[in-house]
């Protein structure tokens, strides 16, 4: 093992090139990029889901003075939630069936923007692929790993059609941070990542004896409940599934892992090209029942050595008192860069969102979606800060998801989360739903996509059927 002194010694020769123009190592700033796509035309969207999160999508949309919105659609067009968006864009049509609404409407339409529940993100994704379109997907992309897939293949199919996943961090300070320090030979050699999400979740007061899924709730007037169900098995009506409570169950969400994973998992993904595991497996799932997730998990996966990078565990947790061990000199747990919530502001807890990633040589810590990573102890980093051999963000870079995304339509530059990267990560968490629904560990065949010793997991896969009307989107 290298001791500080030569770590110290080796980091500031392969730095050396990034330290001496530390903009130059990542893409235009921000503003240049503005300025830029300024000069060209607003870009027709399409907003599908404009409650709750969908409404902060629409806000930053506005913000950036890009987009020209002209349709709007929610299966509950009229509720209180959706109101405000549409009188945002009072000029856009409006919709309840985004089917309807590409039926009616292609032609008119370039991007599409998919903030609805997780499950039915994959038939409208699809769709607006198939018809040429490029699309925003909110994360996670899709409930299953074929899903996942098949959103793969569509994007290959489709090159000429711009996607991005909304893991909004990965056009953050952490991204350009993480890949300078890879690039930079600061991070390597990486075999352990510890992430971890421990606030209190919709799930956590549910009986977690359930027999049946909940009784009927009165639907209200304004709710097309039947093109809410979109794909998926039917299910009576009930408010512990409307309004972000069906992040809590097993047929609709993904959970703590869906909702949090792709903002923790997502820059050590990508730049340690973790790709998929080779075995999943769960070592905590406390409150473990048929039909929502565990009041407590802890997830393992693991994966081989890719190239010269050793074989790597990383281990989820979730769960407000389920923390993994701490390094010494950890520190403070902060809590910056987490956005708002449904308009909400993030409350601090114990243990804030974020990682713990081990080298050979370093131990690093950070939170989640663009916030940057720290060198553990907290003085090894100022030293090493101090002497220049930490290549860093520029202070006045300030950079967002949906210019990118946008710039990328406009020929600018390229997406940071496009499809076939950011649904692989999601594939990851797949394989951790299905380890936790099943409370089970399997191994898993990179090669073949397949699980390999656990054939009910193997067949979760895939998933239930879509309703029929729906297998279309299906067939690519």
């Amino acid at each position: 093992m290298i001791n500080r002194r030569d770590f110290l010694k080796t980091a500031g020769l392969s730095a050396a090139a990034l330290a001496v123009d530390p903009v130059g190592a990542f893409t235009a700033s921000a503003k240049v990029r503005k300025e830029t796509a300024g000069a060209n035309r607003k870009i027709n969207l399409a907003i599908v889901g404009i409650g709750h999160r969908g409404n902060e999508n629409a806000k930053e949309v506005a913000k950036t003075g890009m987009a020209n919105v002209v349709a709007l659609c929610d299966v509950n067009m009229g509720a209180k939630h959706t109101q405000e968006v549409m009188g945002m864009f009072p000029d856009a049509k409006q919709y309840k069936d985004f089917r309807k609404m590409f039926d009616e409407m292609a032609n008119e339409i370039e991007a599409v923007l998919v903030a609805t529940p997780d499950f039915s993100h994959f038939p409208i994704a699809m769709r607006a692929i198939k018809e040429g379109k490029h699309v925003y997907c909110e994360k996670p992309l899709t409930r299953t790993f074929h899903e996942n897939q098949l959103l793969i293949d569509a994007a290959k199919a489709h090159p000429e059609v711009i996607t991005q996943m909304g893991n909004q961090g990965h056009s953050g300070k952490n991204y350009f941070q993480f890949k300078a320090w890879v690039e930079a030979g600061i991070i390597k050699d990486v075999y352990k990542i510890d992430a971890h999400m421990n606030g209190g979740r919709r799930w956590h007061g549910y009986d977690v004896n359930i027999a049946k899924f909940p009784e009927a709730d009165p639907m209200p007037e304004t709710m097309e409940w039947d093109t809410w169900l979109m794909q998926a098995a039917y299910h009576d009506y009930s408010t512990k599934f409307d309004e972000g409570n069906w992040r809590c169950w097993y047929d609709f969400g993904m959970g703590a892992l869906g909702d949090w994973g792709a903002h923790l998992f997502d820059t050590c993904h990508e730049f340690l090209e973790l790709g998929l595991p080779t075995e999943v497996g769960m070592l905590k799932a406390d409150g473990h029942n048929d039909y929502f997730f565990p009041m407590a998990s802890t997830i393992q996966f693991k994966f081989p050595r890719r190239g010269n990078k050793p074989a790597c565990t990383m281990n989820w947790y979730d769960g407000v008192t389920n923390f993994p061990e701490l390094p010494i000199g950890y520190g403070k747990s902060e809590a910056s860069d987490v956005p708002t919530v449904n308009g909400q502001a993030y409350v601090p807890t114990k243990l804030n969102p974020g990682k713990v990633i081990y080298s050979n040589d370093l131990i690093f810590k950070g939170g989640s979606h663009s916030a940057t990573l720290q060198i553990i102890p907290e003085e090894l980093h100022k030293e090493m800060e101090a002497a220049g051999k930490l290549p860093g963000v520029p202070e006045d870079y300030h950079y967002n998801h949906y210019i990118n995304f946008f710039n990328s339509i406009l020929g600018i530059e390229k997406p940071h989360s496009p499809f076939e990267k950011s649904a692989v990560m999601c594939q990851v968490m797949n394989l951790g739903v299905i380890a936790q629904r099943l409370n089970t560990t399997f191994k898993f065949d990179r090669a073949t996509g397949e699980i390999i010793d656990n054939p009910f997991a193997n067949a979760l896969l895939t998933g239930m059927p879509p309703r029929k009307g729906w297998e279309d989107y299906y067939v690519l």
